[in-house]
């Protein structure tokens, strides 16, 4: 999709600023500083220059709707191919890589929001405990056609609204409301899909708050801390009553969650980075090479010379 030279590939972030290169490929295009990217790509004018060999990191969440054509991703490794109506949410810092698209018939919304935006939009405490805890959600949504008309309509009134208002301060504030409508809109097409419609009590909503307070703390300081203890004593609460909560909510137990936090990185640097494997066992902190490489095969079952070879 994009030239190498265009965004930092591979373990490095890629800054919002930088999106500006999009302005090229896309139909239409808007930016607010460093707070989201709107860029709307058609048949006739698609996001070209595919470059499927590398992964990159966005410094924001990503949204992309597709709605016509066809495009092959990964997201932290785990692969989707995305249809006509599928709506992709990217998280924050996760591991994104694009390895195929139908670019001549690709109808494409993408929206990518900056962390320091989100973390302004204002959402009722009491909606979002409402949602089911699902830390390992597929992060793809099959929408309905009324559905994918309703979100389309809202990155483009944001995409509107940046565009032909003149006043920073009221633009900002206009897309803040916008986008507060769109998360509130997934929320309620995500309700709408559960199997149960239980309602979440109180002692329900505090258990869930530790568990994405831990997923959180993970995704933050898993190349530094690997040991449960860590996590519980940024939650103020003891590694077991965490490990209960967490394979409660998730099916799976905090160590576990942990592990493939670095399993991912160490396969992502393995793989792309250009680091030898010294360096990566440095860069995740591990006392030596040897440590790291027992650690890697105990997990993969793999060392992680054959999986730089695999």
């Amino acid at each position: 999709m994009l030239k190498p030279d265009l965004l930092d590939l591979g373990t490095s972030h890629v800054d919002l600023h930088k999106l500006v290169k999009l302005e090229k490929y896309a139909s239409e295009f808007s930016m607010l500083g460093g707070d989201y990217v709107f860029a709307h790509a058609q048949p006739g004018h698609p996001f070209k220059q595919l470059d499927p060999e590398h992964p990159l990191r966005v410094k924001g969440m990503t949204i992309l709707l597709c709605v016509k054509g066809s495009f092959e991703v990964e997201v932290n490794m785990t692969p989707y191919t995305v249809t006509p109506g599928m709506l992709l949410v990217v998280g924050h810092d996760n591991i994104f890589r694009l390895k195929s698209a139908d670019t001549d018939n690709l109808d494409v919304y993408m929206f990518v929001i900056s962390p320091e935006f989100m973390q302004d939009i204002n959402i009722d405490v009491a909606v979002l405990q409402t949602i089911r805890l699902t830390p390992n959600a597929v992060p793809i949504l099959q929408l309905e056609e009324e559905e994918e008309r309703i979100i389309r309509t809202y990155m483009e009134m944001i995409h509107t609204n940046t565009t032909f208002n003149t006043e920073p301060v009221y633009v900002r504030s206009i897309s803040r409301c916008l986008m507060a409508a769109v998360v509130y809109q997934l929320i309620q097409m995500g309700r709408n899909r559960a199997k149960t419609d239980e309602p979440v009590t109180p002692g329900m909503a505090r258990r869930n708050n530790y568990v994405r307070d831990f997923i959180k703390l993970v995704h933050q300081h898993h190349k530094r801390e690997r040991s449960v203890a860590f996590y519980a004593s940024k939650l103020f609460i003891s590694s077991k009553y965490l490990s209960s909560l967490v394979r409660e909510a998730s099916g799976r137990s905090a160590a576990e969650w942990i592990d493939e936090y670095v399993i991912l990185e160490a396969k992502n640097q393995l793989r792309f980075s250009g680091k030898n494997i010294q360096q990566i066992a440095y860069d995740l902190n591990f006392t030596n090479q040897s440590a790291f490489g027992k650690y890697f095969k105990h997990l993969t079952g793999m060392s992680p010379t054959e999986f730089q070879r695999s």
